[in-house]
């Protein structure tokens, strides 16, 4: 069976995960705690929580981001067109500078979805 992209980046960020965790202090752990605790259910649900930080990372131009962010909105089920209007706003926010992200963004999104070599 063909390992997906997001395979490759789930046990690369393992990987790099136990690595890291050798080496950090309490500052970094609470900084790494802190992220996750951001994204649970709180005033505003974690699904839009998820889509928020799916725009921040397109903005920011993370791709390690962008898949953290795009495999969880797959795995919550968003649809095609909330991930294309979300990614929508993080290119008008980003400007085409972006561009390279979306491509890429949009590519590992078809993966997920099954249609890798799907156009319109």
């Amino acid at each position: 069976m063909k390992q997906t992209t997001i395979d490759k980046f789930s046990q690369e960020r393992d990987r790099l995960n136990k690595i890291m965790s050798n080496y950090t202090s309490l500052t970094t752990n609470r900084f790494l705690s802190l992220d996750n605790q951001m994204y649970r259910e709180g005033a505003l649900p974690q699904n839009t929580k998820e889509l928020l930080g799916l725009v921040a990372s397109l903005v920011l131009r993370c791709d390690d981001c962008i898949n953290y962010h795009l495999k969880n909105c797959f795995d919550l089920g968003y649809s095609d067109a909330e991930i294309e209007e979300a990614m929508s706003i993080g290119l008008l926010v980003g400007g085409s500078i972006v561009i390279p992200h979306l491509r890429r963004a949009f590519a590992v999104w078809s993966e997920m979805r099954g249609n890798e070599t799907e156009t319109k």
